[in-house]
């Protein structure tokens, strides 16, 4: 459990933080701008919660989404190590496999694409493409700490967010259900 007594400590004033394990790093390591960006997403779907009116069912699959958001930035601000003396908090396939499964459930019910979307319509579903953008810029974010930190970082953090960044698509088109979508014309302005 995690007790937040202090909030601040001043440890940082000096441009480092602390990561999962205690160590310290500098504010510009690409973990940390992994993990940032994430809870920037996490941030981005609660906009999109409170500004608009969304179906039950999408909201608690948003507010699950939420803590595994807390979850992923968690795995990320904690270095992969052999054998580490305590049980460390990391994505699992499953949860993967869950966002797979969600994108399924609510694209059956869609309209074939024929063209890309612009990000548009319902409030709901403009401000789900503001939180999918966000994501893959925190999926981006992640592959830079992966590639600078190889196997110190766990892969599976990378493959949520991109399947994440998936379904935010699908809720956002989900959203437009009755509306429709704007769907880009190439060249319609030449």
């Amino acid at each position: 459990m995690v007790h937040l007594t202090r909030i601040y400590t001043k440890t940082g004033d000096d441009g480092s933080t602390a990561l999962g394990d205690m160590s310290r790093t500098s504010k510009n390591d690409p973990r940390l701008e992994a993990y940032a960006t994430v809870d920037e997403a996490n941030s981005s779907i609660g906009v999109a919660l409170a500004m608009s009116e969304m179906s039950d069912d999408v909201r608690k699959l948003l507010v699950r989404i939420q803590n595994d958001l807390f979850d992923v930035g968690a795995d990320l601000c904690t270095p992969v190590i052999d054998n580490p003396g305590y049980e460390q908090l990391r994505v699992l396939d499953s949860q993967v496999a869950y966002l797979e499964e969600q994108i399924d459930k609510f694209n059956a019910d869609l309209a074939e694409l024929r063209s890309f979307v612009l990000p548009s319509g319902t409030p709901a579903a403009a401000l789900l493409h503001v939180a999918r953008t966000v994501v893959r810029r925190a999926e981006r974010r992640t592959w830079s700490a992966i590639h600078a930190f190889g196997t110190g970082v766990n892969p599976l953090t990378a493959k949520y967010l991109n399947r994440l960044s998936d379904l935010l698509f699908v809720l956002a088109r989900y959203a437009n259900k009755d509306k429709g979508d704007e769907l880009w014309v190439p060249g319609a302005n030449r």
